[in-house]
């Protein structure tokens, strides 16, 4: 039984005895949107606001999204957000988890890359797949998200324009 119990308790210290060389770097398209953001934008047409906190997560192995948007037209009408990026191997994949307020049936795994200009990322539901196109301008950010379905037909789903703004700051 203590042999047993030693090397469970070896196999869950083993990742923590790889040095800081082995975790992957963060894309710089995805730590360049590093900080915080407010802008407005339309989700299926519908006018909202929307503020990102966007920072570094486990030992800077990963970048966290927290997202919240508010309808324009009703202050009632809300929606978060929280994604995480990372990179996904020596290909300079970018991997990504997509949690939001409708709940754990929603989550999605999903993959992109570095783009010129920032990166885009796919996640894949059953009925669509959701590419998120990131853009990072001299002094905004946008985020564009299109609905792709099977046979390849894209619908505009949600677009957002941010500017840079103090963290902690108003609004």
């Amino acid at each position: 039984m203590t042999n047993k119990l030693g090397a469970a308790l070896a196999l869950l210290l083993l990742p923590m005895a790889a040095s800081a060389q082995d975790v992957p770097k963060v894309p710089d398209a995805v730590a360049a949107i590093g900080g915080c953001w407010r802008g407005d934008g339309a989700v299926m047409g519908k006018p909202v606001t929307l503020k990102l906190t966007v920072y570094p997560i486990v030992e800077g192995a990963m970048f966290a999204v927290d997202a919240e948007s508010v309808a324009t037209a009703d202050p009632k009408d809300r929606y978060a957000a929280h994604l995480l990026f990372g990179a996904g191997g020596k290909d300079g994949a970018i991997f990504g988890y997509w949690a939001d307020s409708f709940g754990p049936a929603y989550t999605a795994t999903g993959k992109g890359a570095p783009t010129a200009e920032g990166f885009t990322i796919t996640y894949p539901y059953p009925d669509a797949d959701f590419v998120n196109q990131w853009r990072l301008h001299d002094d905004s950010l946008d985020w564009q998200i299109v609905a792709r379905d099977k046979a390849g037909k894209q619908t505009p789903f949600a677009r957002y324009t941010l500017r840079p703004v103090k963290c902690g700051a108003a609004g």
